[in-house]
C-alpha cells in the first residue's frame, strides 16, 4: 500500500482518495478525447479554434487567443484573428517579433507564467503590451523539440471562489494540452509549407484538387452548392519579354493578393499553374460565384500595377462552373474545373477581360469547335 494511500486511509478519507482518482482518471479520458481531435485535423484555422475552445471548456475560462508563426514568414508571432472571447485594443499591434525577450524565456523555460511572473522574469523595459492588454489569467507556451510554435493566452477564469489562481494540477494538465497543441500546430505548419507556392502564398494544384473532391463529396451528399472560378492572365507573356521576369512576377504576387482579398475565409485559391488560378468558393450558387468573378475581374482592371516606375495594364479572363444536384450533378473534380477552363476558353475566345459561365449549351458548342 502506497504512503499517500496509506495516509489517506489512516485519516479516514477513503472516499476523498476515490474521488480524487476518479477526477484524474476522467481528465486522462479527456486529455484522450483531445488528443484524437487534435491530431485528426490538419487544416490551420479549424486547428486552431479546436484548441481554442478545448482550453476553455477544460480550463473555465471566457477566452482565449493563440500567437502563432506565419508558416511561410517564420519572423514574428501573430494573433490575428486566432481569439474568441477576448477584446482586443485597436491601438494595439498583437505581433509579436522574434527577437522580443518573452520568446527566448517562453522557449527555454517551457513553463505556464502569469503576467506577474512574465514581468518579473523578462529584463525591465520589455515590451509586453500586446499580452497584458489582453488580460490573460496565464501565459502558456506552445514548445516542441525545444522550439516555440505558439503562445496561447487564457483569459478571465470562470469560478465561484475568491481565489482565481491555477493549482499545479491544473498547471500540469494545460502544459500537457499545450504540448498537444504544439504537435498539432507544427503539422498543420508543414502541410501549409508543403501544398503552398511560395511565389504567390496561394495552394498548389494538387492541394486544390483535394480539397475540392472533399468539398464535392459533401454537396453529393447534402445536395449543396458550390462553384469554381479558373481564369489566367490576359497576355501574360508580354510583361516578361517586355520588362523582364521580375515584372512577370510581381504581376503574378499582385493578382494573387487581389484573389485573396476578394474571397471568403472558407474559400480557396489556388495557382493551378503559369500564370493561370483557380478559386473553389464553398457553398456557393452561380449567381453569387459570378458576383465573386466580376468583382476579382473589375478588381484587377482597375488597379494600378506600377513596375519600376512602369504603369502596366493587367486584365484576367474567367470562367466559372457550378456542382448542382439538379442542373450539374457533375461527381468528378476534374470534369468541373474542365467545364470552368471552357468557359474562360470562351472569355478569350470573345475579346478576354470577361466572365463567362459554363452552361451545359455552352459547353457543348466548345467541344464542337474543338
Amino acid at each position: 500500500m502506497s504512503s499517500e494511500i496509506a495516509e489517506t486511509v489512516n485519516n479516514g478519507n477513503i472516499q476523498e482518495l476515490i474521488s480524487d482518482y476518479e477526477k484524474r482518471i476522467y481528465d486522462l479520458q479527456q486529455l484522450l478525447e483531445v488528443s484524437r481531435s487534435l491530431c485528426s485535423t490538419l487544416e490551420f484555422s479549424t486547428l486552431v479554434e479546436s484548441i481554442l475552445y478545448t482550453c476553455m471548456g477544460q480550463f473555465h475560462v471566457l477566452g482565449a487567443g493563440i500567437f502563432v508563426l506565419n508558416a511561410l514568414d517564420a519572423d514574428s508571432f501573430h494573433l490575428d484573428s486566432n481569439y474568441n472571447g477576448i477584446d482586443l485594443n485597436a491601438n494595439v499591434s498583437y505581433v509579436i517579433p522574434m527577437t522580443n525577450p518573452v520568446v527566448s524565456l517562453l522557449e527555454t523555460s517551457n513553463k505556464v507564467y502569469t503576467v506577474a511572473e512574465l514581468v518579473d522574469n523578462l529584463p525591465e523595459g520589455t515590451d509586453l503590451n500586446m499580452i497584458t492588454t489582453l488580460k490573460p489569467s496565464l501565459v502558456v507556451p506552445l514548445v516542441q523539440h525545444n522550439h516555440l510554435n505558439g503562445i496561447l493566452l487564457l483569459g478571465e477564469r470562470i469560478t465561484l471562489a475568491d481565489d482565481a489562481s491555477y493549482s499545479d494540477y491544473e498547471k500540469n494538465q494545460i502544459s500537457v494540452i499545450a504540448s498537444l497543441a504544439s504537435v498539432a500546430i507544427n503539422n498543420a505548419a508543414l502541410l501549409e509549407r508543403s501544398s503552398t507556392d511560395m511565389m504567390t502564398h496561394l495552394k498548389l494544384k494538387y492541394f486544390f484538387y483535394n480539397v475540392l473532391a472533399d468539398k464535392l463529396d459533401t454537396a453529393l451528399t447534402n445536395s449543396g452548392r458550390l462553384s469554381v472560378i479558373m481564369f489566367d492572365i490576359d497576355f501574360f507573356k508580354r510583361f516578361n519579354d517586355t520588362y523582364g521576369h521580375a515584372c512577370g512576377d510581381y504581376v503574378l504576387q499582385t493578382v494573387a493578393k487581389i484573389i485573396k482579398s476578394s474571397i471568403r475565409a472558407q474559400d480557396m485559391a489556388s495557382r493551378y499553374g503559369g500564370e493561370e488560378f483557380t478559386v473553389l468558393l464553398n457553398e456557393t450558387n452561380t449567381e453569387d460565384a459570378m458576383i465573386v468573378a466580376e468583382r476579382i475581374r473589375s478588381k484587377v482592371e482597375q488597379f494600378d500595377f506600377c513596375y519600376e516606375d512602369q504603369h502596366v495594364k493587367v486584365t484576367i479572363s474567367l470562367g466559372v462552373s457550378t456542382f448542382d444536384i439538379q442542373v450539374n450533378p457533375v461527381s468528378s473534380p476534374k470534369l468541373l474545373v474542365d467545364q470552368a477552363d471552357q468557359a474562360l476558353y470562351v472569355s478569350k475566345r470573345s475579346g478576354r477581360n470577361r466572365v463567362t459561365f459554363a452552361d451545359p449549351k455552352l459547353i457543348s458548342e466548345v467541344k464542337l469547335d474543338n
